[in-house]
């Protein structure tokens, strides 16, 4: 088959050819019809996790295909020919702490498709059936696969937050992530505040379903949220520490701001700016494959879509370039033809 792996930390993309994976005990092999390509990434391809990832290692963890195989131990629940998805979760130990609380995502021995084992950009992978989630016929394999780790990601944080509908959600950043949270928040009946440097991106924004939109270099965004009566919560996808520490004071008393992106700066607080008004700062770490399936489906009745560009599997190296420069607008995915 064809995979296109980095043979170590930080080395260039490289087309190979490889054996095509047995599954294992538990395992499913999938035939890969469309991958996501996403910042994180970077994590296999600069080999950020050390040693939990081996090296030569086939990036790509926003995977849609279809069943190919089957391996020992995996019930009927999956059978060749499947519509199947899998995301950043790739399967928990369901023996550690977080586990046995039925928190899986925060397994502390969790695996991550194409960080911790071989991912989708290739013509096949196996993963453990517990990670698969199933597609919903009406998406098509390349609008799905970034609503696999985009897509759950904001759809499972704003649904985990304080907000309900009618409250007022303010997203922060109308990129990859962003562009998907307004749609999210919008469609679950919540009255949308996008924040975005400049004003390139406001008609989009509104577009997209955002009731108002906030120019963070004309205006305190924090004070301009304060004003339009404070956010139950603040989705913050940036990457930019400053940006975000700046809309606490935006937030409504109880409020929530729930960070994303990771940002590359650190985040600086006032401590009475929590405390006053009872709010807090969250992190949120994506969701399982069920999460996902409630992503699609959510997705599937309500028109979600994401904005993509579409680049042959050889050409992974620019599609992953073009992402890592922001000059997707706004996912990367790659195709097989299969």
């Amino acid at each position: 088959m064809r995979a296109v792996q980095v043979p170590k930390a930080g080395a260039d993309f490289e087309l190979v050819e490889r054996d095509l994976p047995v599954p294992g005990e538990g395992e499913v092999r999938v035939t890969v019809q469309a991958c996501g390509v996403c910042h994180s990434d970077m994590f296999a391809k600069e080999g950020v996790m050390g040693d939990a990832t081996p090296f030569p290692i086939i990036p790509g963890h926003e995977v849609v295909g279809l069943v190919d195989a089957v391996g020992p131990g995996v019930t009927a629940e999956f059978s060749p020919g499947d519509r199947v998805g899998v995301g950043w979760f790739g399967g928990a130990c369901y023996h550690c702490e977080s586990c046995r609380r039925g928190d899986f995502i925060t397994c502390a021995n969790g695996r991550i498709p194409g960080v911790t084992f071989d991912g989708g950009y290739a013509d096949a992978l196996v993963v453990p059936a517990d990670a698969l989630a199933r597609i919903p016929a009406e998406l098509s394999a390349e609008d799905a696969a970034p609503l696999l780790c985009a897509g759950v990601t904001t759809f499972h944080a704003l649904r985990s937050s304080p907000a309900r509908p009618g409250d007022r959600v303010a997203v922060l950043g109308v990129g990859g992530l962003g562009h998907l949270a307004i749609q999210f928040a919008a469609r679950m009946g919540c009255e949308v505040v996008a924040i975005s440097r400049g004003t390139d991106k406001a008609d989009l924004a509104k577009q997209l379903g955002a009731h108002h939109h906030i120019d963070s270099q004309a205006t305190d965004p924090g004070a301009a949220l304060a004003e339009l009566g404070g956010a139950t919560t603040i989705l913050a996808t940036a990457t930019n520490g400053e940006a975000i520490s700046a809309l606490v004071p935006g937030l409504a008393p109880r409020g929530q701001l729930v960070v994303l992106g990771a940002a590359e700066t650190p985040l600086t607080l006032d401590a009475m700016s929590l405390i006053g008004p009872a709010t807090d700062v969250a992190g949120h770490p994506s969701g399982t494959s069920k999460d996902s399936e409630d992503t699609l489906n959510f997705s599937r009745i309500t028109g979600v879509r994401p904005m993509i560009e579409t680049m042959p599997l050889e050409k992974a190296a620019e599609a992953y370039d073009k992402m890592m420069a922001n000059d997707a607008r706004f996912r990367m995915v790659l195709t097989t033809g299969n």
